[in-house]
């Protein structure tokens, strides 16, 4: 049984991968880097897993995946290279709002250094590199897992980025065994409602929770376009299934819902599970995006302004290949209209706690 090396712990998908590895006894090893600002965060985080998973371990790597060989060093790399046969590339700045320097130093630059690192392991059988669905840009219509097309625009600058390092990624697929991943928008656990952080499709709850008082809530703007919501449990079956299936080599696959719903039955659904009434009336989407420019209505609203750029958006997720490996492993996507009381319930009950919610800039 190998390695599983891991970037981007202690964030919440990795930390929640490597439980999943520990509970399917893919390995008992995992070794993880983490920038020296987070070590203490990466400790605490590692003591909880290994209390769930007592005969694992964890080795926390001191490294930068900015810098060349990860910033680790040498005597490290020769004793663990030989061993590494799972390398899971995580790391990335998720932020909407992300300034366009930094997006590219973690997720362009970065993931040129993991490339050049992944390369040079003898052992490897998978490089899994978690992209998102969201390379696609501003393209419209029917998008395919076999399609990376530079979009004649980005919504933001995390999209912008992923879609280059995705680029360098797929150079990498005659050289290195590997799977590109591009999960849709990851929300909380379908059956527990688990989650570490409020943003994505929690921006809706949020505002709801702010303007539940007033005698009713409109629907904002006015669209037919769907949302592609998908639960932390279906990304970590399915990831951990495709790490070890043959047919998934070499193949880049849409971790999405194939049954999206519109984002305005969505909404509909959100408002009704918190407040007990549907929405009435409508604001008009431009007086929205005017009214969300000023900072201090978007921070009591508790919702990013780029937000707003994909409630209008018509694009659906072609996911054929996914479908045809994951059936091998029987793992589906849970309904998110069936499991937003389960949200609305995990949120209600931790709304109060500043730690879950993300700093609106």
């Amino acid at each position: 049984m190998g390695i599983h090396f891991f970037t981007g712990f202690p964030g919440f998908i990795t930390s929640q991968l490597i439980r999943t590895v520990f509970k399917k006894g893919m390995t008992n090893n995992v070794v993880v880097v983490v920038l020296s600002t987070e070590i203490g965060k990466a400790e605490k985080e590692s003591q909880l897993i290994l209390q769930e998973y007592p005969n694992c371990h964890i080795e926390i790597i001191k490294g930068d995946i900015t810098l060349p060989n990860l910033a680790i060093s040498e005597e490290t790399i020769k004793r663990v290279a030989n061993d590494i046969t799972i390398f899971w590339h995580l790391a990335a700045i998720y932020d909407l709002a992300v300034p366009r320097d930094l997006a590219w130093k973690v997720n362009v630059h970065g993931t040129s250094m993991v490339n050049n690192f992944v390369k040079a392991l003898p052992n490897l059988q998978r490089y899994m590199y978690v992209s998102t669905a969201y390379v696609a840009g501003m393209r419209e219509g029917v998008l395919l897992e076999t399609e990376l097309l530079r979009p004649t625009q980005f919504k933001n600058h995390y999209e912008e980025t992923k879609y280059e390092a995705e680029l360098l990624v797929e150079d990498l697929k005659l050289q290195v065994p590997l799977t590109i991943i591009r999960p849709g928008i990851v929300r909380g656990h379908s059956e527990t409602g688990e989650t570490i952080k409020f943003d994505g499709p929690y921006f809706f709850l949020n505002m709801i929770d702010r303007l539940k008082s007033l005698p009713f809530i409109p629907y904002i703007g006015k669209s037919s376009a769907t949302i592609n919501v998908v639960p932390i449990d279906f990304i970590l079956n399915a990831a951990t299934f495709i790490c070890e299936e043959e047919s998934a080599e070499g193949l880049t696959l849409h971790l999405t819902d194939p049954n999206p719903h519109p984002v305005q039955e969505v909404y509909r659904m959100m408002v009704k599970e918190m407040t007990g009434k549907s929405p009435k009336g409508r604001l008009p989407l431009a007086l929205t995006r005017k009214t969300m420019e000023v900072k201090g209505f978007r921070k009591f609203l508790g919702v990013e302004i780029e937000t707003l750029d994909y409630l209008t958006w018509n694009a659906t997720f072609d996911c054929t290949q996914a479908k045809e490996v994951l059936k091998k492993g029987n793992i589906t996507c849970a309904d998110f209209i069936a499991t937003i009381p389960t949200m609305v319930k995990f949120y209600n009950e931790h709304k109060h706690n500043k730690n879950y919610h993300i700093e609106i800039k």
